[in-house]
């Protein structure tokens, strides 16, 4: 572990409905394994969320970023809530956090694990095991367009997608030495026979980059041809680089693929390091759930791996993803999303149980 960084600074916002309760299982496991090996956690919470959108007018206060970029890491258990639009929602928290920060790769690991089967998955019989890289800031998710003639028979919305050669050069350098310490296979995510000008362009930049890395052999998929085949054959493919929006579904599809969106990570990396990264499960507020005590936090726990390894520390970050693993061997401790019978806090209490407390 590394003993030089002088207290790891992690801002915590639970967010909205089940959000709050895997944020709680999160605090729990990261204050015995402060305890344990020394990490100096400084964790601060946050109550910014749709709650607060509805008495205030805003998810986040006018200086929120600025609080944010005296952090090391940002983890984020979930924003959303009836009521309140999705798009004020996440272009009122979310994507200016993302974006301040340079935080252009969005990392979502997507894994079996034994004892949780699928109709497309068996961790022990047929293993899946890759990482799906989304280019985070910018793509089908920009801010150009509009409304025109609202309430009119001719009413009409443009959406503008962006493409930059920075923006793709640097997602693509970012897959590509990731493949190279996996399996050495990448594919990427394309539509370039429908989508005229974005996807020959994102072709022609992933290539170029590709050939920099003869060691990674690159594969171009159609993204309709490509979800069908993370349906059939998953456990085929290693690393898969892909747009803002395609990234967003695959990443989706390929958890639900693994067993359940409930156990999917995702990291939100600036990796310059000149800015916090944010670290936040795949699953949303679950209103449907929320309050219930069901929710699965694995995906806030395997998120709070992958903030630890950031972090600098490995070597809890290891053990933590050791009891995760144990814990989901036994339906006793798993929730029911994952064929099991516990509660939020038995998964919880059995991964601290697991990590020795």
């Amino acid at each position: 572990m590394d003993t030089t960084t002088p207290g790891r600074r992690v801002a915590l916002i639970p967010g909205d409905g089940i959000g709050a309760e895997v944020a709680t299982s999160a605090q729990t496991v990261l204050a015995t394994l402060d305890q344990r090996y020394g990490l100096d956690l400084r964790i601060v919470e946050f109550d910014w969320s749709c709650e607060r959108y509805l008495a205030e007018g805003a998810l986040m206060p006018a200086d929120g970023l600025e609080t944010l970029r005296q952090y090391d890491a940002v983890l984020l258990g979930a924003v959303g809530w009836p009521g309140v639009p999705d798009h004020v929602s996440l272009w009122g928290l979310l994507i200016p956090i993302r974006r301040a920060f340079g935080q252009y790769v969005n990392l979502r690991p997507v894994r079996t694990f034994e004892g949780v089967t699928s109709p497309l998955a068996d961790g022990e019989n047929r293993p899946i095991d890759l990482v799906i890289v989304r280019e985070n800031n910018e793509g089908e998710y920009s801010q150009l367009g509009g409304r025109f003639n609202q309430g009119l028979p001719d009413e009409t919305a443009i959406q503008e997608s962006v493409f930059t050669r920075k923006g793709i050069s640097r997602i693509a350098d970012y897959a590509l030495s990731l493949a190279a310490g996996r399996g050495g296979h990448l594919t990427s995510a394309t539509k370039s026979n429908g989508l005229v000008h974005s996807m020959p362009f994102w072709d022609e930049v992933i290539r170029e980059r590709a050939e920099l890395r003869p060691e990674v052999q690159l594969v171009e998929e159609h993204v309709d041809a490509l979800a069908a085949k993370l349906v059939l054959r998953p456990e085929s493919f290693d690393v898969i680089v892909a747009s803002n929006l395609f990234g967003d579904i695959l990443s989706d599809l390929a958890a639900g693929a693994a067993g359940s969106i409930g156990i999917a990570p995702s990291a939100n990396l600036d990796p310059t390091g000149e800015h916090p990264s944010m670290f936040e499960p795949v699953h949303g507020s679950a209103p449907d759930i929320a309050g219930k005590g069901i929710a699965n936090p694995v995906g806030m726990l395997w998120s709070t791996v992958l903030m630890l390894e950031h972090l600098g520390a490995p070597e809890p970050a290891a053990r933590l993803m050791s009891a995760i693993e144990e814990s989901l061997r036994d339906p006793a401790t798993r929730t029911a999303d994952v064929g099991g019978t516990a509660t939020t806090e038995q998964v919880t209490a059995a991964v601290l149980a697991r990590l020795g407390t």
